[in-house]
């Protein structure tokens, strides 16, 4: 993402800071960190992103920029991520841990944020809220991300806030939830709260206010409100994606508007689970308009449309070109997680299905990398479906998650209830299984030469230590030739 047609700030009316010092990104492995980065390396900054876990991905995407380990929760680890930084980005949320422990995250994070920018004199932090009045607001996602502004803007560093709306863009939640609702559902009920207005904007502008606003010393320590150019009902955002997707679709008033229903049914239609929609829906309860309008006269430029942005992100997806998206840190802690090198000494289940190919690896290894997403697993399809929707319906990540690439995939890349854990090309696929489960699970995709030829298996590892994860095992166990034979034979096919 480095050439000016992918980049957004080529046509920013700032110019970059001559001597700036080190710019910190924290959140950089998230939807919008993950977009900022790039901006900030293309215009000359020393970039340092904050992660929670390493990846060589990010080396491999950002090979000018610092990568630090960190997290927000641990004082230690911040002081050191903040050692010789002059500006920082905080743009890092506790969302994904549900309604009941996400607030107390966020503000514990901030606080902690705070008194590390103090002791390391950091020059300004630079914050991306949401908008909404704090004390009308009935929303405890927009309260909690107005309580972080507060509690960032008690020490003696300035903070420069700005607070958007709902923001569109290819590998947004907010965007993936209306896209397919509206591809999903001929009929769609309007609730009386669907007819509250909001002010999008698109994720190209969010990231040019976020650069224009370090670029512009005047906005130091002020808030602002960032938006596009239209107030639109949240029905206005589902008629008009429907028309630029030339989509017929049945509008009707209905009379039960209850959030949580909405918000459980929107989280089986989507690919966004609960968790998020539930959190971006009680968000609809409030009108969020921009009010303080002062960042378009210090960064003139002109937003883009609703339209524009839908259509923007709809063409992202044509080209496979979506470069950050919501599930990039998904599930809460999933940079965290148990890795297989990690467990495979301690007694476990394995079952592995191979066939003997004369195919070169490379096409081997590239039919092995378009298993999931709109492709499918090539064999047994239902069942991995009927699999994906029991996970949904018990809260947990489907199979609807789908993929952010389809022509490649990285570490850390979700591939529907999967995500990559380790990429050899050529050699190896590893995916680790993020759906409920009463325990750990990978599937090991491997190709190794044998005799002039290339042998090439699948391998399910389970580790559990409950008798229920036993009893899963087993219960499944009959299954796994049907569904692992199968799938290999059907790479080995395709490829």
């Amino acid at each position: 993402m480095t050439d000016t047609v992918s980049l957004f700030c080529h046509d920013l009316p700032t110019h970059p800071l001559s001597g700036a010092g080190r710019v910190l990104v924290t959140g950089a492995s998230g939807y919008i960190g993950g977009r900022l980065v790039p901006e900030l390396l293309a215009r000359g900054y020393l970039v340092r992103a904050m992660v929670r876990a390493f990846s060589p991905t990010y080396s491999e995407h950002w090979p000018h920029a610092e990568i630090v380990t960190a997290d927000a929760l641990d004082p230690v680890s911040l002081d050191l991520a903040l050692q010789g930084v002059d500006t920082a980005y905080y743009l890092i949320h506790s969302l994904l841990l549900g309604p009941f422990h996400f607030s107390v995250a966020d503000i514990k994070a901030a606080i902690n944020f705070r008194e590390a920018a103090q002791k390391q004199r950091i020059r300004r932090i630079i914050y991306l809220g949401g908008l909404g009045d704090i004390r009308a607001s009935r929303s405890p996602h927009l309260k909690s991300r107005m309580r972080v502004a507060q509690e960032l803007s008690r020490g003696s560093t300035p903070v420069t806030i700005l607070r958007a709306a709902m923001i569109i863009g290819s590998g947004s939640s907010s965007y993936e939830i209306i896209r397919h609702l509206v591809t999903r559902l001929p009929v769609l009920p309007i609730p009386h709260w669907a007819r509250n207005r909001c002010q999008p904007i698109a994720v190209r502008d969010v990231v040019k206010y976020l650069v224009g606003a370090m670029e512009t010393p005047e906005t130091t320590g002020g808030f602002f409100d960032i938006g596009g150019p239209e107030v639109l009902t949240y029905e206005d955002l589902l008629r008009i994606f429907a028309q630029v997707i030339r989509k017929r679709a049945w509008f009707f008033s209905a009379p039960f508007s209850h959030i949580g229903f909405y918000s459980y049914l929107a989280s089986l239609l989507t690919p966004v689970p609960a968790s998020i929609t539930g959190a971006l829906m009680e968000g609809l309860r409030d009108e969020v308009v921009v009010l303080n309008e002062g960042i378009r006269r210090l960064i003139p430029f002109e937003p883009l449309s609703y339209r524009e942005a839908v259509i923007r992100a709809l063409t992202r997806e044509e080209q496979d070109k979506v470069y950050t998206r919501w599930s990039d840190a998904y599930p809460p802690a999933y940079d965290l997680a148990l890795k297989l090198h990690e467990v495979q000494g301690k007694p476990g289940y394995t079952a592995t299905r191979s066939v003997l190919s004369d195919k070169p690896a490379h096409r081997l290894f590239g039919s092995i990398c378009c298993v999931g997403g709109r492709t499918g697993w090539f064999r047994a399809n239902w069942m991995w479906g009927l699999r994906g929707t029991l996970d949904r319906i018990l809260f947990g990540v489907g199979t609807s998650r789908g993929r952010r690439c389809y022509s490649s995939l990285e570490v850390n890349d979700v591939v529907d209830f999967f995500r990559v854990e380790d990429i050899k090309p050529g050699r190896r696929l590893l995916l680790r299984a993020e759906m409920k489960l009463p325990g750990k699970a990978w599937l090991d995709f491997t190709i190794h030469e044998q005799g002039g030829k290339r042998r090439f298996s699948v391998t399910a590892h389970f580790f559990t230590s409950s008798w229920f994860g036993r009893l899963y095992w087993y219960a499944f166990l009959p299954f796994h030739h049907f569904i692992f034979q199968g799938l290999v034979d059907q790479i080995e096919k395709r490829s």
